[in-house]
């Protein structure tokens, strides 16, 4: 499997990364927090670590931690804009519940 980009988010990604000067690609991960215990995290790489793994996707490097891509394998990542609100979106195939506020899940147990 691998984490990929809509047409919408890749082009976000890109006209970010060029407006810093400076990046590697996405940086995708997760935090334990919320009601339903994990949170996405995303972030511009400048780097990629040694325990990171790349996924391309439209010419975008995602770069997930390798302790992180059990919970993320599969997502694709879209990007929306509405009036003042804009924000990724993610698909993800390994979540089975969300919290009511849509900032926490819960992935499938192992």
């Amino acid at each position: 499997m691998a984490i990929t980009l809509t047409d919408a988010a890749a082009e976000r990604v890109r006209t970010h990364l060029q407006s810093r000067g400076r990046g590697e690609g996405l940086r995708l991960g997760i935090k334990t927090t919320g009601c339903s215990g994990l949170a996405y995290v995303v972030d511009y790489a400048d780097e990629v670590g040694a325990t990171d793994k790349v996924f391309t996707s439209r010419g975008i490097k995602v770069i997930v931690d390798d302790s992180n891509v059990a919970y993320l394998d599969g997502t694709e990542i879209d990007f929306a804009a509405d009036g003042l609100s804009a924000a990724f979106h993610f698909n993800n195939p390994n979540v089975v519940d969300e919290c009511g506020c849509g900032e926490s899940f819960t992935v499938k147990s192992s």
